[in-house]
């Protein structure tokens, strides 16, 4: 469990092995393989929404360039008028894909808390025991905070070797939040307790194949004229296991202190769907939408975009900046955008504005598809 796989940069460097004898003490830990990924292709891809930040019981069914949006039966309601899906601030999906009559299942993120996480896994009748892997796109709290309650729930029905891919040692880093006066926690995400559910952890920081059927996009580069919004602030540095050990990709003079938060290593998760494209789920996209969905071509080789989809940080974006990245989205030529979370009415609107007929809307529960 102590080994580690280093990428080819990492083998001598005094970093790496410093990075082993920490990553030792509280998880297995593997560097993803530096080399080109082959690019898997699937027939069919179902994302359903575990969790979002608004659940809409009006919702009509959508259905735009062979894309479908359904929203939850009955509602969102379970067995009786008492139970509802959950919404929080954050994301969860479950993803399902099938090439011929292989099927592949996998978790993309965990929302903010294991209460709501579990009663809509209940209410959606979604069976963990199918899961393939797991990912995690970045260390905010809102899309990992109930990945340890899950655990406690259903690691025993999981693969006993499943893993868990993250986008890069940054997203164990300890985040903090509020006026730079009066910052206040906003959470870590523990190896040592994935280590405490033998979950082992996938740095993903180059491209990597998940389950057979996606790819991650490793770490994004920053070619667009996006950049990254305020959110949190950063802390570089490890005690007792827990914390990040930025020693391979910050100054030195960066460790233990607390700065602007630049997401060095939220990653995408991808899909190629035969004969139509690549559809990019950005979970929060901090780093950008457009250099997530770049990013993911430059990776693939596979220039057609058919869908982007998941959060996109824009909530907080001026009018010009909103005016700005559509211009980009559109370069992009997208079948369509299916924006949550974070993404911000703001968006919608200037998307409804621009590219009215690209715009699939969804709430927690939906389910969209994407093939045959």
């Amino acid at each position: 469990m102590t080994s580690i796989a280093r990428r080819d940069f990492l083998k001598h460097s005094f970093a790496a092995t410093a990075f082993a004898a920490v990553a030792g003490e509280f998880a297995c830990i593997e560097f993803a393989n530096a080399a080109p990924i082959q690019v898997p292709t699937v027939d069919k891809l179902s994302l359903r929404v575990l969790i979002d930040s608004s659940h809409d019981i009006f919702l009509k069914p959508m259905k735009i360039a062979g894309i479908t949006s359904q929203p939850p039966a009955k509602g969102g309601r379970g067995a009786t008028f008492r139970d509802i899906l959950h919404n929080q601030w954050g994301l969860s999906l479950f993803a399902t894909s099938q090439r011929g009559n292989e099927e592949r299942n996998l978790f993309l993120d965990f929302g903010y808390s294991p209460e709501a996480l579990l009663n809509n896994i209940e209410i959606l009748k979604i069976e963990p025991s199918k899961a393939n892997a797991l990912i995690v796109s970045h260390g905010h709290f809102d899309h990992y905070g109930g990945l340890l309650g899950f655990l406690a729930k259903f690691r025993d029905q999981l693969p006993a070797d499943i893993k868990l891919y993250a986008g890069g040692e940054d997203n164990f880093c300890q985040r903090l939040t509020g006026p730079q006066n009066a910052l206040s926690e906003f959470g870590v995400l523990d190896r040592r307790e994935l280590a405490a559910k033998k979950i082992p952890v996938v740095l993903a920081e180059s491209p990597t194949v998940v389950a057979d059927h996606a790819f991650t996009t490793g770490k994004i580069k920053r070619t667009s004229k996006e950049r990254v919004l305020p959110n949190t602030m950063v802390q570089f540095g490890i005690k007792d296991g827990l914390g990040c050990n930025a020693s391979h990709y910050a100054p030195a003079e960066l460790q233990g202190k607390i700065v602007p938060d630049e997401h060095i290593h939220e990653h995408a998760t991808v899909y190629n769907i035969k004969d139509k494209g690549l559809v990019v789920i950005s979970s929060c996209g901090h780093v950008g939408i457009v250099n997530s969905a770049r990013q993911a071509q430059e990776v693939s080789g596979i220039k057609k975009i058919h869908a982007l989809v998941g959060g996109f940080h824009l909530g907080p974006a001026p009018k010009d900046y909103l005016e700005q990245v559509v211009g980009e989205i559109k370069e992009l030529d997208p079948d369509a955008i299916i924006p949550m979370h974070c993404s911000g009415t703001n968006f919608i609107q200037t998307v409804q504005t621009h590219l009215p007929d690209r715009l699939v809307l969804s709430t927690t529960g939906s389910q969209l598809t994407f093939g045959a």
